[in-house]
């Protein structure tokens, strides 16, 4: 128990540093209305999403879309599609090929991966680039000053910034080939299409391409119809663990994203069998070292927010995912209620 506890107080230490300097910040963009700063104000505005349609009604006046957006802000807010992170849309590994096929139990989701010859399937890597392009169209929709398009213009080094990259030449490589991969990666799936209207195959992104010169380095990405549509509709964003992006598991990226869907910042915890989370992380390997591959991970115990177990119920094992704070709160309060023992 109290080893359990100086670990739910280092993390819940480590949060409330994270907010203060945010708060910090929000001082700062207030102070700084006097003398008004574009960049800080757009940054400053977090408000509840609002769907396109609204947003057209609403500005009228530029009702017009543009033909591209481009990121001038400092900084990233990440954000992920609430529908993509609790089924396998994404490879575990950088160099899959093999197709993800997958059926929900009642049949009503199904999902067909697969990669082009001369290419790997998108993993859960490459989708780094995704929730930090999400983020910003998230931001847009906030501001409600205009309809965000799908294609997003970033220069370079924000981008390498965000996703913990520092080798310039190296890393703009990197993000090349992941842009790639996530072009050719090919989808078919019933999500948004669960009474079977059409049949229709496509990628995450159209396209993509980078431009190099001595005043300008940047990246110009056209998200697909189908993304971009999940990205825009209400309520479809969620917001990651500043940490998230240091995980380097592939496996621990994929249930992050599940206890943040099912567990999120209101529930006390979620279970889930290891033959389903076999199922919905599309890994490769067989389930008896996907198994191992979890106790690796209960081990560890280091998911940001959220907190990892063995559970026995029925004479079966789950995996439980623990809302952290929640559970600090718990274990704060049974300490409180011991008697406190008498002085000697």
């Amino acid at each position: 128990m109290r080893k359990l506890f100086v670990r739910l107080l280092k993390r819940l230490t480590k949060s409330l540093d994270e907010e203060q300097e945010i708060i910090c910040q929000l001082k700062e963009v207030k102070e700084a209305q006097e003398t008004p700063n574009e960049e800080l104000q757009l940054e400053a505005q977090i408000i509840t999403p609002i769907d396109i349609e609204e947003a057209e009604k609403k500005t009228v006046r530029k009702s017009k879309k543009k033909s591209s957006t481009a990121i001038t802000t400092s900084s990233f807010d990440p954000r992920d599609i609430m529908e993509s992170m609790g089924v396998p849309y994404l490879a575990l590994s950088k160099n899959r090929k093999a197709p993800i096929i997958y059926e929900s139990p009642d049949g009503t989701t199904k999902i067909r991966i697969s990669c082009h010859s001369e290419q790997y399937i998108a993993s859960i890597y490459d989708w780094d680039i995704i929730q930090c392009i999400a983020g910003k169209i998230q931001e847009v929709i906030n501001s409600k000053s205009d309809i965000p398009s799908r294609t997003i213009i970033v220069p370079r080094h924000k981008l390498l910034k965000e996703l913990n990259k520092h080798d310039g030449k190296k890393n703009r490589k990197e993000i090349e080939a992941s842009l790639a991969r996530l072009k050719l990666t090919g989808i078919e799936t019933t999500v948004r299409n669960e009474d079977y209207r059409y049949k229709g195959g496509f990628g995450f992104i159209d396209s993509w391409g980078y431009t190099e010169r001595k005043d300008i380095k940047e990246f110009r990405i056209t998200l697909s119809d189908w993304l971009y549509d999940g990205i825009c509709s209400k309520g479809a964003l969620l917001k990651f663990h500043t940490e998230y992006f240091k995980i380097t598991s592939g496996l621990k990226k994929i249930l992050y994203r599940i206890a943040r869907k099912h567990v999120g910042t209101n529930n006390d915890y979620w279970d889930f069998s290891i033959e389903d989370l076999h199922k919905k992380s599309g890994s490769e390997r067989d389930l008896r070292k996907f198994k191992h591959d979890l106790k690796k991970i209960v081990e560890d115990n280091d998911l940001p927010g959220y907190f990892i177990k063995f559970v026995e119920q029925n004479d079966k094992i789950f995996i439980r995912f623990i809302n952290g704070r929640k559970e600090l709160k718990r274990v704060l309060s049974e300490i409180s209620d011991q008697p406190s023992l008498p002085f000697i």
